[in-house]
């Protein structure tokens, strides 16, 4: 399978977040792969929005946000999760999509180490938080170049995704962000039940 490269990141956040449905999210740990089918993505595009940690300016934190396209953006939230987002765009214009969702299909057993207290359970990699515990990512991965192989994590092309099986809504978790940045549908998801038809 063929990892994406540099030019499918350098485009607005809004079409990398939709075509990231369907492909598969890449871990290489202790040289066994682990690896899930991407459900779930959240656009976030440029400082205009307020959803955004853009929004804020660049800063030592979101300066990977600015470019170049293609790295990984792991920030620490809550005081106790890791997410795991990839940068896309030009470089200087910050943009990134967050990775909400995965189906697992390879390495099970080894995520299952990795998240032993809901592994196997329905929804135990449904969300930002559960994936990055279950592909073990955390703060060093920040930076990565997500288009070599070296960098131990990467995003490769699958079937693509039909526009029927996707659904869009407004971004989780944004309570506190003014409209319309709060209910802007720039959540992208799938039913994985879309992956066995």
């Amino acid at each position: 399978m063929s990892v994406l490269q540099r030019n499918f990141y350098q485009r607005p956040a809004l079409d990398v977040a939709r075509d990231l449905l369907g492909c598969r999210l890449v871990r290489v740990q202790s040289g066994q792969r682990l690896a899930g089918i991407i459900l779930e993505t959240e656009a976030y595009q440029g400082e205009d929005d307020l959803g955004s940690h853009a929004s804020a300016g660049k800063t030592p934190r979101t300066s990977v946000m600015y470019g170049p396209p293609g790295h990984a953006y792991v920030y620490f939230t809550y005081g106790m999760h890791w997410l795991l987002n990839t940068v896309t765009g030009d470089n200087g214009s910050p943009a990134a999509v967050l990775i909400r969702a995965i189906h697992p299909v390879e390495g099970q057993e080894l995520m299952a180490e990795n998240r032993p207290y809901l592994a196997h359970k329905r929804g135990w990699t449904d969300g930002p938080a559960k994936l990055t515990q279950a592909l073990s990512v955390d703060g060093s991965f920040n930076t990565l170049d997500l288009c070599s192989q070296e960098s131990q994590l990467w995003v490769e092309a699958e079937q693509p995704i039909p526009d029927e099986a996707i659904q869009r809504s407004g971004r989780i978790g944004l309570n506190s962000v003014p409209e319309p940045w709060r209910s802007i549908p720039w959540r992208f998801y799938v039913d994985p039940e879309a992956l066995d038809e």
